[in-house]
């Protein structure tokens, strides 16, 4: 005889409420995008890795990214530590024509790999800075406002020797020439002056301290008013330049030029091979954008779990015996819940250090609150109900009438509150990432990258992708929420007759 699998009998108000969820389309379609992100992230490894997936050497086949392969395996060395493959696939033992190759992941970088500055290509391009040098000139003036003598660019700005500037100087330089002609103390002027053809320019006075005489003549300075604008961008490759139409060329009198290049420093910008860019430690943020989702979904459903089962327990004795275990478990309740938990957080992370296991369980320890005030409602409403009054007079033990009559019929609330709380867990472990009392680094998290992105604002790329991933997450798992709120209410389904 075959082995033959036990069938799965799904009661027909189960099967109703499954095909009500399928028909809400925006939650069933979310409830697959989970489903699916979280599978995918399940193989990290094989989709973000600093270690090939497979390396065929001397005839033989390794997988490290399955089993550890020794550096002496490929270098003969006789060291059993861990080799770089980017160093080694550089090497002249993989040479193309030598039969020995490396299979890459898609993302050729592990979450916790620190890139050098130089692996990062860059375009051979260089932005060239053309900034016109304004002209200037010197008039030296009388009493009398003729100019006495002209220095600099003195034609482009119509300064003729013998005669009184054609510009119409502003009231405070007037006022400033005045001053000095009278051997008064004066400032500095700058103002803008207006000449012949709409031509302005800047007009200085430096400043003056009384000498007893008079001065015979005052100096006045002409500086070339540039229009905004004028200063002029290129990008051009770095061997063989060219500019565009207009663009002056390097050297032009008249002009100032500054060339840069751009320089790599962490965090960096995306760019090709990094299509989410480089942390503030030089790894790839793509890599830990994915490696963040598992933790994160990973950290959520177990929460959930383990938040679910504490929960269900105490609601379960409470609203199942009621009485004093009622009483007594509703005052517990009350001072369990005044404890402040981010400070035992914090305290016990300073004695036994931050872990994925300590977050967990002190988070666990301090969230079943709430799920067991709807469990310990559900079974004070179906204690008295006949089914478990006759189950009571049959003789049947409490745990069994808990665990086979009361919960299965008491589950509607732990079904429609788990994408809630999933969000609700994924959310504040993002926060406590943030503030720095989450996972222990370098682990990833998306928590993590927002407050790497605090320390550096100009950094754009570490706020916008893990915030997207944060909301488009928790969205998800709204959406599903929802629906499932929506199919299993028999509200809207019901008739009465």
């Amino acid at each position: 005889m075959g082995l033959r699998l036990p069938t799965i009998h799904w009661h027909p108000v189960t099967r109703q409420r499954w095909a009500r969820f399928r028909g809400l389309r925006r939650g069933w379609w979310s409830f697959w995008i989970l489903l699916g992100a979280y599978g995918i992230s399940l193989f990290s490894e094989w989709i973000a890795n600093d270690k090939p997936l497979w390396v065929r050497f001397a005839g033989r086949n390794y997988f490290p990214v399955v089993k550890f392969v020794p550096e002496d395996v490929f270098a003969g060395n006789g060291r059993q530590t861990r080799p770089d493959y980017r160093a080694l696939a550089a090497a002249d033992v993989f040479a193309p024509g030598s039969g020995n190759w490396m299979l890459w992941p898609p993302i050729p970088y592990g979450p916790l790999e620190s890139l050098p500055p130089e692996s990062i290509e860059l375009p051979a391009t260089a932005t060239v800075t053309a900034t016109p040098e304004p002209r200037v000139a010197s008039a030296d003036v009388d009493v009398s406002g003729n100019i006495v003598r002209a220095a600099g660019d003195a034609e482009y700005f119509r300064l003729n020797t013998g005669e009184i500037p054609v510009w119409d100087l502003p009231e405070e330089v007037r006022a400033g020439l005045a001053a000095r002609f009278a051997d008064r103390a004066a400032g500095a002027v700058d103002a803008r002056a207006s000449g012949p053809e709409a031509q302005t320019a800047w007009v200085s006075l430096s400043p003056y301290e009384p000498r007893g005489a008079p001065p015979a003549r005052v100096r006045l300075t002409f500086r070339e008013d540039l229009a905004a604008g004028q200063t002029k961008k290129a990008v051009v490759d770095e061997q063989n330049p060219v500019y565009p139409a207009g663009f002056p060329v390097p050297g032009t009198p008249g002009w100032t030029f500054a060339t840069v290049k751009e320089q790599v420093r962490y965090p960096f910008r995306p760019v090709a091979g990094h299509p989410l860019g480089i942390d503030s430690s030089g790894r790839d943020v793509a890599a830990r954008m994915l490696y963040a989702l598992r933790t994160s979904l990973t950290f959520g459903m177990l929460l959930v779990l383990a938040t679910m089962a504490l929960g269900t327990a105490a609601g379960a004795v409470q609203g199942f015996y009621g009485g004093r275990v009622d009483l007594l478990g509703q005052r517990f309740i009350e001072i369990w819940e005044s404890l402040p938990f981010i400070y035992v957080l914090i305290l016990l992370g300073s004695v036994y250090g931050q872990s994925f296991g300590l977050l967990l369980g002190v988070y666990a320890v301090f969230n079943w609150i709430g799920i067991s005030y709807y469990v310990r409602a559900e079974f004070l409403r179906l204690r008295k109900l006949p089914f478990v009054e006759a189950a009571r007079v049959i003789g049947l033990p409490g745990r069994k009438i808990i665990f086979r009559h009361i919960l299965p019929n008491a589950l509607v609330p732990l079904v429609t509150f788990f994408p809630f709380l999933l969000v609700g867990a994924i959310g504040a472990m993002a926060a406590l990432d943030y503030l720095g009392f989450g996972l222990p680094p370098p682990t990833p998290s998306w928590g993590e990258l927002l407050a790497q992105a605090q320390e550096f604002p100009h950094a754009w790329w570490l706020v916008l992708y893990p915030a997207l991933a944060l909301f488009a997450t928790m969205l998800a798992g709204v959406f599903v929420g929802e629906s499932l709120r929506a199919a299993f209410d028999p509200r809207p389904y019901g008739k009465l007759e």
